[in-house]
């Protein structure tokens, strides 16, 4: 069970670098038009579009708050327990949160195929960022039943 935490803990963070800068979602419109935007890159153009408080938000729920949980898990498997209630209590809301921006993300291709607006395709950005919440998940819950031993 140690090796599947290892792999877990090594592959949550691995994916994650991967679903940033890859891109998510290829967009066609017209077939002359490509788009496959990366998150990074959507949080820049949000960034440079004057949506500076959209940005933040996505910026903190799909950069931030998965940074945070990984590393909260990563000290839980190392036998580190958060000694605050509220430091307990964190950990599973983020956990929450960074799954959301998979499905939002899921959402917008298929509001994109089914509104006509454009071809919408998946790209491995998104299944990656998908891969590092899965990995993150499993090794939350290894982690605990690691450190119960």
């Amino acid at each position: 069970m140690r090796w599947m935490l290892v792999a877990a803990l090594v592959l949550a963070p691995l994916f994650f670098g991967l679903g940033v800068v890859l891109p998510l979602v290829r967009f066609e419109t017209l077939y002359f038009f490509d788009q496959s935007p990366s998150l990074l890159g959507v949080v820049a153009a949000l960034w440079a579009g004057d949506d500076a408080v959209l940005a933040v938000v996505v910026g903190l729920v799909s950069l931030v708050f998965p940074v945070i949980k990984m590393l909260v898990i990563t000290a839980e498997a190392l036998g580190q327990r958060p000694e605050s209630a509220m430091a307990q209590a964190v950990l599973p809301q983020l956990s929450r949160w960074s799954l959301m921006d998979v499905v939002l993300v899921a959402l917008v291709i298929v509001a994109a195929k089914t509104g006509g607006i454009a071809s919408a395709f998946s790209q491995p950005g998104l299944w990656f960022y998908a891969g590092s919440a899965l990995m993150a998940a499993l090794a939350h819950g290894l982690a605990g039943r690691v450190s119960a031993q």
